[in-house]
Parts: C-alpha cells; sequence; structure tokens
C-alpha cells in the first residue's frame, strides 16, 4: 500500500491508542487509515472518508477484511460530523487530514490535475459533481481570473496570465491540460528554473474547482469539535494558503489573555479550546525526500482538544 508523507510523524503525534476511533478525512490510498487500524489494535474504529469515488471503491476492496472495523464513506471532510453520526460515532481520539491531491490523481491524465500529460481539464476531486475546470475558467471575466489566480495561486504575473487565458477563450475553448499549460509557458516566454509556468496556475485553478479552502476551514472546525478532550487532530498542508489556515485556526482556539483598558484581562479564543502540539510545522527527513520528492513542500501541524469550556480569571 502506499505510504503517504510524514506517515510515522502522524501516528506517533497523534498517540493513537488501543481501542480508539479515529477519522481519516482524506484517505485516498488508505495509507493513513491501516496505519491507524494497525495501531488501535482488534478493538479501534477508523472513519475513512474521500471525495473521489475511484479513491472510496478502492478503499472498501482495500478494507473489505476490516469491515467491522474500518467504515468507508464517500464525502467531504468538512461533512466529517454528520458522517461520523450516520456511522454511529459520536466522538473521536484522531483526526487525520491529507491535504491537496493524491498521486494517483496526479498520475491520471484523465483527471487533469497536472500539465505532465495532456488530458480533459477537469480537476474536480468529485468528478460526479460541480462543474469542470474548463467549464469553470470559460465562465470567468478576466478579472476575476486574477483574482483566482492571485489569491489561491499567489501568481506574480496575475493579471497579464488572466489577459493570455481570456485572448486564447475568444479563438477557442480551453478543453486540455496542454492547453492551458501553454499559455502559462507563452506568458513567462517558456519554461525557466525549476518551478513549470503552468503550476501556479494549475494550483489556483484546482482550489477554486474544488473550493479546497472553504472545506478546509469548514473541516478544521469540524475536526475539533468532533475530538474528545485530550483527543487530536493532525494536518497536513503542501501549501502556504492551507499551512496559513490550519496555523490561524488552531491559534484561534488555543485562544490568548488580553488586558483590558480599565484593568485586568479576559480571555480571548473559540471554543471548544485546543493546545498547539507543534508550535512549529513539522517538516519530511532527508530520508524520506530522497523517496518521494513530492514531500518536500509538505507541513504537519497537530493539536489536542482541551477538557472543558475554556480558561477563566
Amino acid at each position: 500500500m502506499h505510504q503517504p508523507v510524514l506517515l510515522n510523524e502522524v501516528i506517533d503525534l497523534l498517540q493513537v491508542r488501543e481501542g480508539g476511533a479515529y477519522v481519516d478525512g482524506t484517505a485516498g490510498c488508505g495509507g493513513h487509515t491501516a496505519a491507524l487500524l494497525e495501531r488501535a489494535g482488534p478493538n479501534g474504529r477508523v472513519l475513512a472518508i474521500d471525495r473521489d469515488p475511484a479513491s472510496v471503491e478502492r478503499l472498501r476492496s482495500s478494507f473489505s477484511r476490516a469491515e467491522s472495523r474500518c467504515m468507508v464513506a464517500h464525502g467531504n471532510f468538512a461533512g466529517m460530523r454528520s458522517i461520523a453520526h450516520r456511522n454511529g460515532i459520536e466522538r473521536v481520539d484522531g483526526i487525520v487530514l491529507d491535504l491537496g491531491v493524491s498521486s494517483e490523481q496526479l498520475d491520471n491524465p484523465g483527471r487533469g490535475f497536472s500539465f505532465m500529460a495532456d488530458g480533459p481539464l477537469d480537476m474536480r476531486m468529485d468528478p460526479s459533481s460541480g462543474q469542470n475546470a474548463a467549464e469553470m475558467l470559460g465562465r470567468l471575466s478576466e478579472g476575476e481570473i486574477a483574482r483566482v489566480l492571485r489569491e489561491f495561486g499567489e501568481e506574480p504575473r496575475a493579471r497579464r496570465m488572466a489577459r493570455a487565458i481570456i485572448a486564447a477563450l475568444a479563438k477557442n475553448p480551453i478543453e486540455t491540460t496542454c492547453q492551458l499549460a501553454g499559455i502559462a509557458e507563452s506568458v513567462y516566454g517558456g519554461r525557466r528554473g525549476r518551478t513549470h509556468p503552468a503550476t501556479r496556475v494549475f494550483q489556483a485553478l484546482r482550489i477554486l474547482v474544488n473550493r479546497e479552502l472553504a472545506s478546509l476551514s469548514a473541516g478544521l472546525e469540524a475536526g475539533i469539535e468532533l475530538l474528545r478532550p485530550g483527543g487530536r487532530i493532525a494536518v497536513i498542508a503542501f501549501h502556504s494558503l492551507e499551512d496559513r489556515i490550519v496555523k490561524r485556526c488552531f491559534a484561534e482556539h488555543a485562544g490568548r489573555w488580553e488586558s483590558l483598558p480599565e484593568g485586568g484581562r479576559k480571555w480571548i479564543g473559540k471554543q471548544p479550546e485546543i493546545e498547539r502540539i507543534t508550535r512549529k510545522p513539522v517538516r519530511p527527513g532527508e530520508s524520506e525526500l530522497s523517496r518521494n520528492p513530492r514531500a518536500r513542500s509538505a507541513r504537519l501541524r497537530v493539536a489536542e482538544r482541551k477538557a472543558g469550556n475554556g480558561k477563566k480569571e
């Protein structure tokens, strides 16, 4: 079975225990799910969730012999609380979210996530719902495309890229990955350096199509609510936009004391309250990077739900 990024670090920092209940909110090929099942033992339970119907079918096949301990659900981890409740789980001891696109999705040209091979410009993590990337790109204005590229891709040439995309659309629909990658290359005058000119464009469009940042914000809140006191949530992000959302959410739930103008202080923070287990993100080691270069941008953050309803004076 494919071993996901930072697997040992995730399992160790989650402090997976015998007989515990866990959620793998982005189960993919089942690497984290398998490790959680093994560490939780014969009395443990794991809920494996994925948006991709193909991944769900693979998971059901892979864990068919552990059906009583491993429940597989098709859905977005943003709704993990309701998914867990439908599966008879009220509280869990740990949650793992491995964000972004899986290697299987990237390596399949038919999914449209990568510009390394030509394929339909789709990019949907769940191909059974929503507009694909080609359809979405075709209905956006130049200003909207520039905003998406700037906010979701941190593309420095967002305006020029948007202008080039609109000019291309005026002649023909952009329906394949190579078409879009070619436009990005033309804006930069060809490929230079390690980063392909289309990298940020594809990231931005994928995030838009799948509403990834909104799902992440909702999923973090749902996950913290789902944890029992002492339970932990581990999140692996692969770019700064995701990592900032995770960092901000954990900081807001960790809370702080704020001084009052009239004297004294009050507690500021979201509920439920958490403790940040990793103040700085955990990064892959050299041995892992040598085995899997795609892991180089991975950043792991872990938090633990605290007991009670927050701090008081």
